[in-house]
């Protein structure tokens, strides 16, 4: 009986530990000797737009703890691709030194449990939202990077783990959380603007190009969204499925972070651009306890040979600092 308090002890003490070493708040004015801490979780659903924790597993599958190279505060913006038999999810680690996010790598065999890596890109300016995609038989990333005042191409040369920067893509404009994809045979790229410095983005842009390497045009009803916190923001890959688009939203009115709210995209042209609520209720929103009991802003859905959808998901909570 002893024995089993002490090792209860223990448990309590290494979740303590694991708890301060998440991220300093993210959200302005928040109430002091408290810190959000975000985490990675897996889902699954029938569609994207219903998904529900991954069972079997526990969640979260990565933490602050997982991070073995660099001092983390927390984990987020996942984004996974499959490469052979192996998938590969990259994320935003907040070093706890520099303060700076850098991008990561997590491996497995399933898409269900993750083993850490390492970092793997590394700025002297802030990192995060790795959105990485294969094109032309390459490994690309766009990740952002709204403090080098660009939105900036990476290609992979040693896949996953080396990679090497290609161009400034978009230069002169303040973006955040560069969301590309390719439809109809041209690329197209959503980002957020507007108070990016506190995370809350009151507009959507959106360009387009003919090749991934530029030129980007912006499109002439840009921005599509315009002055609404709750719709605006990219939150996680564009679905492209059934000859159908849907961009992700992040809903960040009163808190950034709060839950991920869909839109399918009707018209894309050079000239035109619709969109409508794909549904009407936000698609991922915080549990009522644990991990992801305030809020949850990302997610990268993929379809699977078995018609279901295999998704990483990001939340966090309040805790003490």
């Amino acid at each position: 009986m002893n024995l089993l308090r002490i090792g209860a002890r223990k448990a309590r003490t290494l979740a303590q530990r694991c708890q301060k070493k998440w991220c300093p708040s993210r959200v302005a004015g928040d109430a002091p000797r408290k810190r959000d801490a975000w985490s990675i979780a897996i889902y699954t659903g029938d569609s994207p737009f219903d998904l529900q924790p991954l069972q079997g597993i526990r969640n979260p599958v990565l933490s602050a703890c997982d991070v073995s190279d660099v001092p983390a505060d927390f984990v987020a913006d996942p984004f996974m691709v499959r490469n052979g038999d192996q998938w590969h999810l990259f994320f935003e680690v907040l070093n706890g030194k520099s303060k700076l996010g850098q991008i990561a790598v997590a491996k497995s065999s399933d898409g269900h449990r993750w083993d850490y890596q390492r970092i793997v890109l590394d700025e002297p300016f802030h990192l995060s939202y790795p959105y990485v995609f294969p094109w032309d038989g390459e490994f690309y990333m766009i990740p952002e990077t709204h403090q080098a005042g660009a939105v900036r191409l990476y290609k992979s040369v040693n896949f996953p783990c080396e990679w090497t920067f290609v161009k400034n893509l978009l230069e002169g404009v303040t973006l955040v959380d560069a969301s590309p994809f390719f439809y109809e045979g041209r690329w197209w790229l959503f980002a957020g603007s507007g108070d990016v410095e506190k995370w809350h983005s009151q507009d959507l842009r959106l360009f387009y190009a003919d090749d991934l390497m530029g030129p980007w045009l912006e499109h002439p009803q840009s921005p599509v969204v315009a002055g609404d916190s709750r719709i605006a923001r990219p939150s996680g890959r564009v679905i492209v499925t059934d000859g159908k688009v849907f961009r992700l939203a992040q809903d960040c009115e009163g808190v950034y972070g709060r839950q991920v709210r869909a839109f399918e995209v009707t018209a894309l042209t050079a000239e035109r651009y619709e969109e409508r609520p794909a549904r009407g209720e936000p698609i991922l929103k915080p549990a009522d306890a644990g991990w992801n009991s305030t809020g949850m802003h990302h997610i990268d859905a993929h379809l699977m040979a078995d018609g279901q959808w295999l998704a990483c998901v990001d939340g966090w909570t309040w805790v003490d600092a």
